[in-house]
């Protein structure tokens, strides 16, 4: 047996790993424990990070040709990105009363055509509209002040600006200031593990922190559209 393949098919599994933890986070949510969830959905997001680097490393895709890696990738991202953030989302009690089933069927069928579209992302690596990243939209939710209508609001523009003509800067692969955006990203993980930590209330600095971080990246998904 090539040990070359069996490399290959072990990243397969790595990406697969993340529909576990999607699992064992919806499970954690119908019990209500929702910094677990959160924990969960973050080991996901670290898969999801680096398996795509490994499989170009180990060159996945010539030497597993029949395992399509980006169609498994899409269909575990959409487990973890969408469909259990979705339901934590439903259920979290923060959106005005019968709102909340509503917005969830609005986030899964706009997340599943997003996925769906081919022209989801730019040759230079920026989302084209909102990138269907309900795991930290449902973590926000979770983190900041309670404001149920403007975060009915607030999810159903993201709703709508999935179709929009709007960059979103992908932190990892777009080139322009990449330095800043990864350490960024990196503080923001440390940020967001301390919010795990204290079960979901950090208080006030980091919250503040949090907020500013994803308001430069929504910033600089617009200063794209500009150029």
């Amino acid at each position: 047996m090539d040990p070359r393949r069996v490399g290959a098919f072990a990243i397969h599994i790595l990406t697969a790993s993340g529909a576990a933890f999607a699992l064992l986070a919806l499970i954690l949510a119908t019990g209500g424990h929702w910094a677990m969830m959160f924990f969960c959905l973050g080991l996901a997001l670290i898969v999801d990070g680096i398996d795509g680097p490994l499989a170009r490393l180990c060159h996945v895709k010539d030497r597993l040709p029949r395992w399509d890696g980006a169609g498994l990738d899409f269909v575990v991202d959409f487990t973890t990105y969408v469909f259990v953030p979705a339901y934590a989302i439903a259920a979290s009690g923060y959106l005005p009363d019968g709102f909340g089933v509503p917005a969830a069927i609005l986030i899964v069928v706009t997340g599943a055509l997003y996925f769906a579209d081919r022209t989801m992302k730019t040759d230079d690596n920026y989302f084209r509209g909102f990138p269907a990243v309900w795991n930290l939209i449902a973590f926000y939710l979770y983190v900041l002040p309670q404001r149920p209508w403007i975060a009915l609001i607030v999810i159903v523009l993201l709703c709508a600006l999935t179709f929009a003509p709007i960059m979103f800067v992908h932190p990892l692969r777009v080139r322009r200031l990449r330095s800043v955006n990864i350490g960024l990203m990196a503080l923001w993980a440390v940020l967001a593990a301390a919010t795990i930590v204290t079960n979901l209330e950090p208080g006030p600095v980091v919250v503040g922190a949090l907020s500013a971080i994803a308001l430069y990246f929504l910033a600089a998904g617009l200063l794209r559209r500009a150029d």
